[in-house]
């Protein structure tokens, strides 16, 4: 074997070292590899063109304090925002759906209007929008000395509750650092306490208990943490859409000066600005302006054979819709249609807005469930034990129809529901009771007939079939009212129908049952 060979076979025994492997480069920060890129286009991600430029920065607008103050004050836009959507919140106000006495909700209601509840409410919501927060403190005759204790139901005397102060987030009022910690609590993970300092400056430790919180939009945890556990406001949503929206409106004013230009050519101005004396070029400004003063369409323009006048007007085309765009791009941040931000009539041919205003009402519905209700939680078994000196054990509520019907919308409703309960109820599907249930039900909503009891309920029939003239044979109408058919109608179908109108049917169902209480 050659010496090479011998070589070769001794190397293929001796195991061979790895080559070391190259270091995986590193991708820029924030640069994805699973992006579109088109390096020789300059398109996609990591490429150098003017959109791989934009930036987002993080400036927590909602800390500073000034300019908010300075927009609510004078930017009409920001204050629809800021304060719409609270003022439809509380605007049909709630109905207490408890078993009290219609005296004691009277009560409550007036107890509202004393204390001026509502406006309070009103002012913490527009104020947690603005700032991000603000509190509500219950003030209760008596407990000056206790507010660093939690809220005892029990120490609340007859007639102590005295109202709520409104503090926004900077004006008196600092969460402490302690969050509750019972799991059993509803602001659980919030802070404890709070320090609220008064007019006169004097600083106290105010339960949890004894506060209504008014936040602004939720944030993250980091973020919510960096904000001492307040939300956003509502102004830096619609920030960057509204210096948009002012600087088009400001570029399209300044336009309306340069609508109209008017041009002089002169031949021989230039000469005689250089090389004519003082009072050459002082006679020649004055004659210029003298003939500006008095241009008018009655009147003349005096020029040299070789000069000449011209006039240069602006087109405005396509600027109202560029501005109508960022109209646009505001309503849809602050979640208020461009009909209700702006006060303009719906666009378009047959439109009505009707489906805008929706989708606005459900925004609003949903800010009632999740802001509004717990606040009218907390509160309200506060107004009761002060009020009534219990709780009721059904003690609810619920929120009024944000958009008020006229009242053609509601006899056009009351009529079609009430014939549908009619024509169910003669066809013997439900009972006269069940009819009577359904009706009251009505009435919560159509305020119609609401002098129907619940003892009319309970005496009234249970039963289905039919006796004479179709109603409820136990109760013995036929004993009454003589059949003018001469025999049963074992049908409500086959009644005589002298009219097409729910309440002309139930008109003859009242009577009758009228009659049979009178008669008991």
């Amino acid at each position: 074997m050659s010496k090479r060979k011998r070589k070769f076979a001794r190397d293929a025994r001796q195991p061979t070292a790895e080559k070391p492997k190259k270091p995986a480069a590193k991708l820029p920060p924030g640069l994805t590899t699973d992006a579109f890129s088109n390096v020789l286009a300059r398109l996609g991600s990591g490429t150098p063109n003017l959109m791989e430029g934009t930036d987002y920065t993080l400036t927590r607008l909602s800390k500073n304090y000034q300019l908010l103050n300075t927009l609510y004050r004078e930017h009409w836009i920001i204050r629809k925002i800021i304060d719409a959507i609270p003022e439809d919140m509380t605007r049909n106000w709630i109905t207490i759906t408890s078993t009290m006495k219609p005296g004691n909700i009277r009560k409550l209601d007036k107890l509202w209007r004393v204390r001026r509840v509502k406006s309070k409410i009103l002012e913490g919501l527009k104020w947690g929008r603005l700032y991000g927060g603000a509190v509500g403190l219950i003030m209760i005759d008596g407990h000056d000395d206790m507010l660093h204790q939690p809220l005892d139901f029990d120490l609340i005397m007859p007639g102590s509750f005295k109202g709520l102060m409104i503090l926004d987030r900077w004006s008196g009022v600092y969460p402490n650092a302690d969050l509750v910690s019972n799991i059993d609590d509803v602001e659980f993970g919030f802070p404890e306490s709070y320090q609220v300092t008064m007019d006169e400056g004097q600083t106290m430790q105010v339960h949890h208990s004894r506060i209504l919180r008014f936040s602004g939009r939720q944030l993250p945890y980091w973020e919510k943490i960096a904000e001492t556990y307040w939300g956003a406001s509502e102004v830096e949503v619609v920030f960057d859409e509204l210096k948009k929206r002012d600087n088009t409106s400001w570029n399209i004013a300044q336009l309306i000066f340069l609508a109209n230009l008017r041009v002089l050519k002169m031949g021989d101005m230039g000469e005689l600005l250089a090389i004519g004396d003082e009072k050459a070029q002082q006679d020649f400004y004055n004659t210029i302006q003298a003939q500006n003063w008095l241009m008018s369409n009655m009147g003349m323009h005096l020029l040299n054979k070789d000069d000449a006048f011209e006039t240069h007007q602006y087109t405005f085309s396509g600027l109202n819709d560029i501005y109508e765009s960022f109209m646009l791009d505001i309503a849809g941040a602050s979640q208020i249609p461009v009909t209700k931000l702006f006060g303009r009539s719906p666009a378009g041919m047959n439109a009505t807005g009707e489906s805008d205003m929706q989708n606005y009402y459900e925004v609003v519905q949903q800010q009632q469930e999740s802001t509004l209700g717990p606040i009218l939680d907390k509160l309200l078994p506060v107004m009761c034990m002060s009020e009534f000196g219990a709780i009721p054990d059904d003690l609810d509520y619920t929120f009024n129809p944000i958009r008020t019907p006229s009242d053609k919308d509601v006899a056009d409703l009351v009529d079609k529901k009430t014939t549908s309960i009619v024509n169910v109820f003669q066809a013997g599907i439900i009972s006269q009771k069940t009819s009577l249930q359904e009706l009251k039900q009505l009435s919560e909503t159509t305020g119609m007939f609401t002098s129907i009891t619940d003892e009319d309920i309970e005496n009234a029939d249970d039963s289905t079939h039919q006796g004479e003239l179709g109603f409820g044979g136990e109760l013995g109408y036929g004993d009454e009212i003589e059949n003018p058919l001469g025999t049963e109608t074992p049908y409500r179908a086959g009644l005589p129908q002298g009219d097409s109108s729910g309440f002309e049917k139930l008109k003859r169902v009242f009577e009758r049952f009228g009659r049979r209480r009178r008669n008991s």
